[in-house]
């Protein structure tokens, strides 16, 4: 068996190019490091690093170990993030990422209880929905509609987001389905599958204006402006919108909660993922996966 404390050693060695400059980093004697490497070495049956007068240089096979060496190490310190995690108290500031329709019209409400349960917890929720890395710390938990091809992500699906038509209940043309007029979403979402569905429902007939955010179509629907695509956890919710356009076809967005597999255990982060999860879960309209 391979001792990880040689390896260690071994690893110092090959970065630091000299014994004594991997007894400095190690802080520990000479002779010390001298002796791990060598019980490497012995434990593996091979050469790993020739002894020069003033220096140490990896042989062929000692370059080969030291890739896995190195990945053995990165290995450790995750160990030691988790561990970290594990250990954290439930406070601190847990940055979080949501689409904007979901911050406006779900969690912003549901806050208050967030922060009776968590006094100690200052969420920073950021609403957009542009992808953020969690590698790089751009966020703690993040939601998207996509699920995450980072290997280092941890995801799951929470919830599903269906779309319909509404328009105002004294739409001019609402009982003329030919002569709707549409709102469409501008450039910022000209790709996302919404766009597409909704422009692929309109065909050849007029798009009225171009918004960015749902909260915005939801004003210019109640405006009697056109016809808007929205989420039916909002439409459904307005007295003043009816649902139109029973043959459609159907659209929905799946909801994902994402965090970095390092932190998924930390109790803060924990409690935020179970916030959010809960609060989506307790829709009738989000809910169905």
């Amino acid at each position: 068996m391979v001792n990880w404390e040689d390896v260690r050693h071994f690893l110092a060695v090959a970065q630091s190019g000299t014994l004594s400059g991997a007894a400095r980093s190690l802080k520990v004697d000479h002779a010390t490091v001298s002796r791990r490497l060598a019980a490497l070495e012995a434990a593996l049956n091979v050469r790993l690093v020739d002894r020069l007068p003033r220096s140490c240089r990896l042989t062929a096979m000692g370059r080969q170990v030291f890739e896995r060496a190195m990945e053995m190490d990165a290995g450790a310190h995750g160990i030691a993030r988790l561990a970290k995690a594990g250990h954290a108290p439930l406070a601190g500031r847990i940055m979080l990422s949501v689409p904007p329709v979901l911050v406006t019209h779900l969690l912003a409400d549901h806050l208050p209880r967030f922060r009776m349960e968590y006094p100690d917890i200052r969420l920073s929720l950021s609403a957009h929905g542009q992808r953020v890395s969690l590698s790089r710390r751009e966020a703690d938990v993040a939601v998207r509609f996509v699920q995450p091809d980072e290997a280092s992500s941890v995801a799951r699906k929470i919830g599903r987001m269906d779309f319909g038509l509404y328009a105002h209940r004294s739409y001019a043309h609402l009982s003329t389905p030919e002569r709707w007029e549409f709102i469409a979403w501008d450039q910022t979402y000209a790709d996302m599958p919404a766009q597409s569905w909704l422009l692929g429902i309109a065909g050849d007939r007029p798009v009225a204006c171009e918004l960015t955010h749902s909260s915005e179509h939801l004003i210019a629907v109640r405006a009697g402006v056109g016809v808007g695509g929205l989420p039916h956890f909002i439409g459904k919710r307005d007295r003043e919108l009816v649902a139109i356009g029973e043959d459609i076809p159907p659209f929905a967005r799946d909801i994902w909660l994402i965090v970095h597999r390092d932190l998924r255990k930390a109790p803060a982060v924990r409690a935020v993922m179970d916030f959010v999860a809960a609060t989506i879960s307790q829709d009738q309209d989000l809910s169905r996966r």
